[in-house]
């Protein structure tokens, strides 16, 4: 999957100076497929292993990384909701929102629109619609 290469974003738990990354959360990917980023209270139901979505292309490849980073980052959001003053997640949430924008980017010039507002709509004619859809292949 995507190449997380994490900075090293460490917080005070009181005793002892922690990596939170490695501490505390799963990868974006490893997130995605438990249903949570938070190591801590991830509970696994009837002791199931996750899921491994395995992409079939690029395209599909780049998706499911899309998607891996979205959800982090709304996992980070609810988290953020509840602890605004963390530091380290602030971090977080803001690394994972810019890889996220730049493989957006990168899809989009490469694939064509996935969302709205993207750039790539400023062409003619309109891309909105062009084929095939991921799914379609």
């Amino acid at each position: 999957m995507y190449n997380y290469n994490y900075p090293p974003n460490f917080y005070f738990d009181g005793n002892n100076l922690r990596n939170y990354q490695n501490d505390n959360l799963f990868n974006p990917y490893e997130g995605l497929i438990r249903g949570n980023l938070f190591k801590n209270i991830y509970d696994p139901y009837k002791n199931q292993k996750p899921y491994a979505i395995k992409p079939m292309n690029d395209q599909a490849k780049m998706l499911t990384d899309i998607d891996s980073l979205e959800f982090a980052l709304v996992d980070l959001n609810l988290y953020l909701d509840v602890y605004p003053d963390d530091k380290s997640a602030i971090e977080l949430f803001n690394k994972y929102r810019k890889e996220q924008n730049e493989l957006l980017n990168s899809y989009q010039n490469k694939y064509g629109p996935i969302l709205l507002n993207s750039d790539a709509l400023n062409n003619t004619p309109w891309m909105w619609d062009n084929r095939p859809w991921p799914w379609e292949n």
